[in-house]
C-alpha cells in the first residue's frame, strides 16, 4: 500500500518531459481491427478461448493476485505482468516502445490526467466497440467522463482520489473546535485559532504538487483545461473562480496559518509526526497511506467532506487516481480488454485491490457493498472512512477535462505558480504566468486555443 500510494501522488507532481505530439501512431490488430463495429459475442468467446498471451504494464505491487483470478476464469490465456517503473519512466518507456512499434504491452495501467495524451496520438483503443459503453451505469458520472468523449471509450477506471479533509481531533480539540469546518471561511477562523493554540498550521499546500491545487480548482468549479479530442484546447488556469481559489491561499500562507512544504519528504513526514500540520485536505487513498508512515498518531485523526466555498454545498474534487487501457499496437484486443475489465469490474478481484493493495474503487458494486463501507479504521479512532469517501466520490464535479499535455502544463505550473508557493510569491500573478506558457506552448505544438 505505501508504495503503491506514495508512487501515485508523486506521480501526479512529478515534472515530465513534454510530449512528443507526433510519431506515435498506433498499429495494427491480428483478433479485430480497432474500427467501430460492435464485436460480437461469438468473436469473444473464440478469441478468450484461444491460447493467447497478453503483456500487461503496471506499478501496482502483487497485482498479480488479481491477475490469477482472471487466468482461473479463461485457463487458455496468460498474462505476462511487468512493471516497468513507476512515474516519469513508466510514462517514458511506454512512449519509447509505441514510437519505436516494438515492445509495447497490450494493456497499460494510466493515469487519467494522461489519458488525452495517448488519446491525441491515436494510441490507446477506443474499447466502446468491445463492449465498454454498457458499462457506464457501473460507474459514478463523474468517473465516466474522465475515460469517454463523444461515445467512445478510452479506459477502464481503477481507482480514483475523491478529495475530503483529514484532520486531528487533538489538535482541534485544543483550540476549541469541536466539528469540521464546514465552509472554507469557517476553514480560515479555525486556522486562526489552531495557529494561537497549538502553533500548528492547519494543513500544508506543497509548492511541488500541482496535482493538489488542481483537485482544489476542481472542487471550486474552475475549468483551467479543456480538450476537443482533435486539436482544440481550453485554457483558463487564471479564471475568475480560479483566481478566488489561489487568493484565499495567498491569505492562508501570509498569515502563516498555511505551510507550503514539499510533500513526500522527510521533512514533510516528520511534519505530521510532531504536529506540525493539524490537517490535510487530501484525497480517498491518503487515510491507508497515513496509517502506514504516522502510525504513531494513529486514533487522533477524523475524516470529512472539503470545506465548502458557499454554505450549503456539497462538492469535492479529485486528486489521483488511474486507469487501465489497451494499446492500438496490441494484436489481443479482446482478451487485453477483458483482461483490464475482470481486474477492475469482478466484485472479488475488486475488492481485493482495495483490501489488499488499498486502492479506493471506481465501481458502485464496491463502492456501496457492506464490506467496504462498515468496516472501522482503529487509525480514525473507529471512524467508518471508506463510508465517509464512498459518499464524497458522489460529489465530485463531473466537468473536469485534462490537457492533451498536461504533463508539460505540470512542468510549468512547477516553475510558475509552484515557485511563487515556496517563495512565497504572489500566486496569482504566477498563475497569469502559467496561463502564457500554456498558450504559447498550445500553439506551437499546432493546437488551437479557444
Amino acid at each position: 500500500m505505501k508504495t503503491t500510494k506514495r508512487a501515485l501522488a508523486l506521480v501526479s507532481g512529478i515534472a515530465i518531459a513534454a510530449l512528443a505530439l507526433t510519431g506515435c501512431s498506433s498499429g495494427g490488430s491480428s483478433d479485430d481491427t480497432g474500427s467501430s463495429k460492435a464485436i460480437s459475442q461469438s468473436e469473444i468467446d473464440k478469441a478468450m478461448n484461444t491460447p493467447t498471451t497478453v503483456t500487461f504494464w503496471t506499478w501496482v505491487p502483487d497485482i498479480s493476485n488479481e491477475v490469477k483470478l482472471f487466468e482461473e476464469k479463461y485457463p487458455k490465456i496468460t498474462v505476462k505482468v511487468e512493471n516497468v517503473g513507476q512515474g516519469l519512466t513508466h510514462y517514458q518507456k511506454l512512449r519509447t516502445a509505441l514510437k519505436s512499434g516494438d515492445g509495447a504491452p497490450d494493456v497499460a495501467q494510466m493515469e487519467y490526467q494522461y489519458l488525452p495524451s495517448f488519446e491525441v496520438t491515436n494510441n490507446i483503443a477506443d474499447l466502446a466497440p468491445y463492449g465498454a459503453a454498457k458499462t457506464e451505469s457501473n460507474y459514478p458520472e463523474w468517473i465516466w467522463k474522465q475515460i469517454s468523449r463523444d461515445g467512445k471509450v478510452y479506459a477502464v477506471p481503477q481507482d480514483s482520489g475523491p478529495m475530503g479533509n483529514l484532520y486531528r481531533k487533538d489538535l482541534l480539540e485544543k483550540a476549541g473546535i469541536t466539528e469540521a469546518p464546514k465552509t472554507y471561511d469557517e476553514y480560515a477562523a479555525d486556522a486562526a485559532k489552531i495557529k494561537q493554540a497549538t502553533g500548528a498550521a492547519i494543513q500544508n499546500l506543497a509548492a511541488n504538487d500541482p496535482a493538489q491545487m488542481v483537485g482544489l480548482l476542481w472542487q471550486a468549479g474552475a475549468k483551467p483545461f479543456g480538450y476537443d479530442g482533435d486539436k482544440g484546447v481550453s485554457i483558463d488556469v487564471d479564471s475568475a473562480k480560479a483566481k478566488k481559489v489561489y487568493s484565499y491561499w495567498q491569505d492562508m500562507i501570509d498569515k502563516g496559518y498555511v505551510t507550503t512544504d514539499p510533500d513526500f519528504t522527510d521533512n514533510w513526514y516528520q511534519g505530521f509526526t510532531s504536529d506540525k500540520y493539524a490537517g490535510w485536505l487530501t484525497a480517498a487513498w491518503a487515510p491507508v497511506f497515513l496509517q502506514g508512515t504516522i502510525a504513531k498518531t494513529s486514533g487522533k485523526w477524523e475524516a470529512a467532506p472539503l470545506p465548502q466555498w458557499s454554505d450549503g454545498e456539497n462538492v469535492s474534487g479529485n486528486w489521483g487516481g488511474s486507469t487501465d487501457v489497451v494499446l492500438n499496437t496490441s494484436k489481443n484486443k479482446i482478451a487485453a480488454y477483458e483482461l483490464a475489465k475482470f481486474i477492475n469490474s469482478d466484485k472479488e478481484s475488486a475488492l481485493m485491490l482495495n483490501s489488499k493493495q488499498s486502492l479506493f474503487p471506481t465501481t458502485k458494486t464496491v463502492l456501496n457493498d457492506s464490506s467496504f463501507t462498515d468496516s472501522k479504521s482503529e487509525f480514525f479512532g473507529g471512524q467508518q472512512v471508506n463510508k465517509a469517501f464512498s459518499a464524497i466520490s458522489d460529489t465530485v464535479d463531473t466537468d473536469f477535462e485534462w490537457l492533451p499535455f498536461t504533463d508539460y502544463a505540470y512542468t510549468a505550473y512547477n516553475n510558475t505558480v509552484g515557485k511563487a508557493l515556496a517563495n512565497k510569491g504572489d500566486i496569482t500573478a504566477a498563475a497569469e504566468q502559467w496561463q502564457q506558457q500554456l498558450e504559447s506552448y498550445a500553439k506551437q505544438q499546432g493546437f488551437t486555443v479557444k
